[in-house]
C-alpha cells in the first residue's frame, strides 16, 4: 500500500495563502484611504473652482469693451458691447422665415443657432437695456473710432457718438472727450456737483437736524412739565431762535446751490445714437465718456482703474447696479464689529463658568447639548427673535422711557444696526462658547494645581494663568463667529437693513454715533441686484464683483484675527509643562 506523504510546510503555507484569498477587503485600510483622500481633493477642487468663477467674472466686470455696430439683414443698425453669447432652437415660425442656406445650417448644427446679447444702454430711447441679435440675422459687424460710452448718473449708459460740446453756453467745434479743456470743464462740473451733493446731504442735513431737536425740546418740556411752565416756555424760546436762524442758514445754502446749478447748466454735452436721435445730457452728470473702440492699453487701464476708485468709494445709483457699494461696506463693517464686541465676552463668560464653576452633572449637559442645538436654528428664526425681542420689546421700551417726545415715530423701536449686531451675536454665540470651552479644557491640569499651590485664587489662576493659553483657542471661535456672521442675511432683513441707506451710521451730527440707523449690507447689496433690480442682466455684474468684495472683507477680517491668534501662540509657546 502507497502512502504518500505531505510535508507540514506546505500545508501552511497552502492554508495561509487560502486565508489571504479569503481576506475581506473591508478589512484593508488602503482603499479608504484613497476614498477619502479624493473627496479632499474633490472638495477642495469644488471650493477653488467656486473662487475662481467668482474672482474671474468679478474682476472683469469693469474692464472696458469696444462698442460693435451690427447691421442686420433687414437693415436695422444697432450699436453696444457684446455682453454674452449663447445658443438656441429656433422655432418652426423662424426657420420658415430663413433662406434654405440658412436652414440647412442650422440643421447641420443639430438645430441650433447662436446669439449674441448687446448692451444698447439709452434706456431713456429704447426702454431697454439689452437687445439680442441672432448670427443668421447678422449683415456686417464694425467697431467705429468715434463710437463712445458714456456713464450718467441717470438713465444708464449712453452709447453713441458726439455731436456738440456745450461749455458756458458756447458751442466748440472740434473739441473731443480727451481734450484738456473738456477734461478740464468737465472736472470742475463734477466738483461743483460733488459740492451740491455735499450741501444737500450734509451741511442741509445738519441745519434740519438742529431744528428737529430743538422741536424735540419743546415737546418733551410739553410731555414732562406741561404747556403753562417755565420749561416749556424756555424751550420754545430757544426753538423760535434756533428757527431764526436755521432759515437763515438754509437760505444761503440754497442760494449756493442754485448758482452752483446755474453754472452746471450752461455745459452740456450732445449725442448721438446710432439711429440719429438727440440726447443732450448735463456735462455734470456724465460720470465717465470715453470712446470705447479708440482706447490705448494705458487708457483701458485708466479706465478700468478709476471703475475700481468709483466701485469703492462711492453711492450706488441707478436702482444698485451701477456706482458704489462704500455704504455696504461701511455697514458690513460695522455691524461686523460690533457683533464681535457683543458676542466675545457674552460666549467667554459662559464657557468659563460652565468648564470652570459649573457643578458637572444633567443640567451642565442639558445646558451643553441645547447650546450646541442653537447652531442648527434657521438664521431667519433668529431675525424674527431679533425684531420681536430687540426691536419691539426693549427698543420700544427706550423710546418710552427716553424718547418719548418723538413717538409715535420710533427711534429705537425698529430695525438698526444695533439690534442687527445684537441678532448675529446670538446666532453665533454657540461657536465661541463651544471654542472656548475646547481652549480651556486643552490647557494642562498642571499649569492650575501649580498656580492654586503657589497661593492664588482659583479667579486669579483663571485670569492670569488659563485665559491667556486659552486666548488663541477663543480667537479661533472668533474667526468663525466673523466669517459666518458676515454673511447672513435672511436676519438682516428684518432687523435693519434696507436697499439704499440715506446717511450712514457715524456722521458729523450729534450724536456722530447713530446704531439705532437702518444700513446697507454687501450680503444683501448682493440679493437686491440679483433679484430686485429693473434689470437682472444690468445687475448680473454686479453681483460678481460684489461678492469678490464680500469674499475679500471677510477674508482681510480673518487675516487679521489669525495674525493675533498667531501671535498669542508664539507669546505662550514652551511655557506649558
Amino acid at each position: 500500500m502507497d502512502v504518500t506523504a505531505t510535508s507540514p510546510y506546505v500545508t501552511q503555507a497552502s492554508a495561509t495563502k487560502s486565508r489571504v484569498r479569503q481576506t475581506d477587503l473591508r478589512s484593508r485600510g488602503e482603499p479608504f484611504v484613497w476614498v477619502l483622500g479624493g473627496t479632499l481633493v474633490f472638495g477642495i477642487v469644488m471650493i477653488v473652482g467656486f473662487l475662481v468663477l467668482v474672482a474671474w467674472n468679478g474682476i472683469a466686470t469693469f474692464i472696458p469693451e469696444p462698442i460693435a455696430v451690427v447691421t442686420t439683414t433687414n437693415g436695422t443698425v444697432i450699436a453696444g458691447e457684446p455682453s454674452r453669447t449663447d445658443v438656441f432652437k429656433p422655432d418652426d415660425n423662424t426657420l420658415g422665415a430663413l433662406s434654405p442656406d440658412v436652414r440647412a445650417a442650422i440643421s447641420q448644427n443639430g438645430g441650433l443657432a447662436g446669439r449674441t446679447l448687446y448692451r444698447v444702454g439709452n434706456f431713456d430711447l429704447y426702454g431697454e437695456d439689452f437687445r439680442w441679435v441672432t448670427d443668421f440675422d447678422v449683415k456686417t459687424v464694425s467697431y467705429p473710432k468715434d463710437m463712445v460710452y458714456v456713464e450718467r448718473l441717470e438713465w444708464g449708459p449712453f452709447i453713441g457718438a458726439v455731436k456738440a460740446i456745450t461749455i458756458e453756453n458756447q458751442v466748440i467745434d472740434g473739441l473731443k472727450l480727451d481734450d484738456a479743456q473738456f477734461v478740464k470743464a468737465h472736472d470742475e462740473a463734477r466738483a461743483r456737483w460733488a459740492r451740491i451733493h455735499e450741501i444737500e446731504r450734509n451741511e442741509i442735513g445738519a441745519v434740519n437736524a438742529k431744528v428737529d431737536r430743538a422741536r424735540l425740546s419743546v415737546r418733551k418740556a410739553e410731555l414732562d412739565s406741561g404747556r403753562d411752565s417755565p420749561a416749556y416756555e424756555h424751550a420754545e424760546a430757544q426753538f423760535e431762535q434756533v428757527s431764526a436762524d436755521s432759515h437763515s442758514a438754509y437760505d444761503r445754502l440754497t442760494a449756493e446751490v442754485q448758482e452752483l446749478r446755474a453754472i452746471n447748466d450752461r455745459s452740456s454735452v450732445t449725442f448721438v445714437d446710432i439711429g440719429g436721435r438727440e440726447k443732450a445730457v448735463p456735462l455734470a452728470s456724465i460720470v465717465r465718456a470715453y470712446a470705447a473702440n479708440d482706447l490705448g492699453p494705458l487708457e483701458k487701464v485708466g479706465v478700468y482703474l478709476s471703475r475700481w476708485g468709483e466701485f469703492l468709494a462711492d453711492e450706488p445709483r441707478e436702482a444698485n447696479t451701477e456706482g458704489g457699494v462704500f455704504p455696504a461696506i461701511f455697514g458690513t463693517l460695522a455691524m461686523t464689529l460690533l457683533m464681535v464686541v457683543a458676542v466675545a465676552p457674552f460666549g467667554v463668560i459662559t464657557a468659563l463658568y460652565l468648564r470652570e464653576y459649573a457643578k458637572q452633572g444633567r443640567l451642565v449637559s442639558f445646558v451643553r447639548i441645547s447650546v450646541n442645538n442653537l447652531a442648527g436654528v434657521p438664521s431667519i428664526v433668529y431675525g424674527v427673535f431679533g425684531l420681536g425681542f430687540f426691536a419691539y420689546v426693549l427698543g420700544g421700551s427706550i423710546d418710552r422711557l427716553f424718547y418719548s417726545e418723538n413717538l409715535p415715530n420710533p427711534t429705537f423701536g425698529t430695525g438698526g444696526l444695533l439690534w442687527a449686531a445684537l441678532t448675529l451675536a446670538l446666532l453665533t454665540v454657540p461657536v465661541v462658547i463651544v471654542a472656548t470651552e475646547e481652549a480651556l479644557a486643552a490647557v494642562p491640569r498642571s499649569m492650575r494645581e501649580g498656580s492654586l499651590a503657589c497661593g492664588a485664587s482659583k479667579w486669579q489662576t483663571i485670569r492670569n494663568i488659563v485665559l491667556p493659553r486659552a486666548l488663541p483657542g477663543v480667537m479661533t471661535g472668533i474667526i468663525l463667529a466673523m466669517a459666518r456672521g458676515a454673511g447672513e442675511v435672511a436676519p438682516l432683513m428684518l432687523v435693519g437693513v434696507v436697499k439704499l441707506a440715506p446717511n450712514l451710521p457715524v456722521d458729523g451730527i450729534f450724536p456722530y454715533v447713530h446704531l439705532e440707523r437702518s444700513f446697507m449690507h454687501l450680503g444683501f447689496h448682493i440679493f437686491d441686484v440679483g433679484f430686485q433690480s429693473r434689470n437682472s442682466e444690468a445687475g448680473k455684474p454686479m453681483v460678481f464683483v460684489t461678492t469678490v468684495l464680500l469674499i475679500t472683507l471677510v477674508a482681510v477680517m480673518n487675516a487679521v484675527a489669525i495674525v493675533v491668534r498667531n501671535r498669542l501662540k508664539r507669546r505662550f509657546v514652551g511655557s506649558q509643562f
